[in-house]
């Protein structure tokens, strides 16, 4: 009977342990490991931290990428994470500990901003809280291999910290939502960008085509063969050609194109359909609602 080869060894498993300031943004750094690929947890308690590695290598070995997040929330964390640190560095993993900051000031803000109170001060001033917890933490900062400080940076421009640091980011592009509306219905609030139809001609006046909708083949040839829509599409085509890629460099999951017109039933609907197809053709994910579709419009 042939004996087993073994396989090739595999490579020691990545794990990043970010800790930090209360408020300096690890719920963001942890979340953009996550669209990395990171197999992420928020808030372990460090002295779980090496079991939980061992279910990871023994049950779960397709999981080479590892995140948690460690921080004051834990009542032993400050006693256990150097023990635990000094575990792990002997274990044949890459590990990296991140340590997140900012000024004084900055996280002032950020809690007032938020209205959560701070883990250290449910009874005082957030400041006392931040002061006390940045003296707490000096020494697990004098552990860490990396020390961000988050105070200039966005939320946006930390995420992009973080692929750039652990990426390469994901190569999908964005999810297109086309959403056809009405403006006697308000402006969807959760568009991107909003383009305005209204200059197009109306089949609303038209007695044959008024009670049908830019889903009707007869609605589409009216509003598509006017020289003025296909200049259109061609201008939004070329725009939206340049956009996406920066809107991908930024790692954008969801880009929320509105087109408008009077009712949200003829011209918003024959463009948002005409658009549909043409990114689709071009291999776009693209998503389609028609809003105000269905709406009365006399109303």
């Amino acid at each position: 009977m042939a004996e087993a080869r073994p396989g090739p060894p595999r490579e020691p498993i990545q794990v990043v342990i970010v800790t930090g300031l209360s408020g300096s943004g690890k719920s963001c750094a942890l979340r953009s490991l996550e669209d990395l690929g990171f197999f992420c947890v928020d808030n372990m308690p460090p002295r779980i931290l090496p079991a939980f590695l061992r279910i990871i290598h023994r049950w779960m070995p397709e999981v080479r990428r590892v995140a948690v997040t460690v921080d004051i929330r834990e009542r032993a964390f400050l006693q256990d994470f150097p023990r635990v640190y000094y575990a792990l560095r002997n274990r044949p993993i890459r590990m990296e500990v991140v340590f997140l900051e900012a000024d004084d000031s900055v996280l002032v803000r950020r809690f007032n901003e938020t209205r959560r109170p701070h883990p250290l001060a449910f009874d005082r001033p957030v400041l006392e809280g931040i002061r006390e917890e940045r003296l707490q933490l000096q020494p697990i900062r004098q552990l860490a291999d990396r020390i961000i400080d988050t105070g200039a940076l966005s939320v946006h421009q930390l995420r992009r910290f973080i692929f750039q640091t652990y990426g390469p980011a994901p190569a999908t592009t964005p999810i297109i939502q086309l959403i056809s509306f009405g403006y006697r219905h308000g402006v969807p609030f959760q568009a991107d960008l909003v383009w305005d139809v209204r200059f197009l001609p109306n089949p609303h006046f038209d007695p044959m085509l008024r009670a049908r909708t830019g889903l009707d083949p007869e609605v589409r040839k009216f509003v598509l063969s006017s020289e003025e829509a296909r200049r259109f599409l061609r201008m939004v085509h070329r725009m939206f050609r340049f956009l996406l890629p920066y809107y991908q460099a930024e790692a954008k999951h969801y880009v929320t194109v509105a087109v408008g017109c009077t009712g949200g039933r003829h011209r918003s609907v024959a463009i948002v359909e005409a658009l549909a197809h043409a990114w689709r053709r071009r291999g776009w994910r693209v998503e389609v609602e028609h809003r105000d579709l269905d709406k009365p419009e006399n109303v």
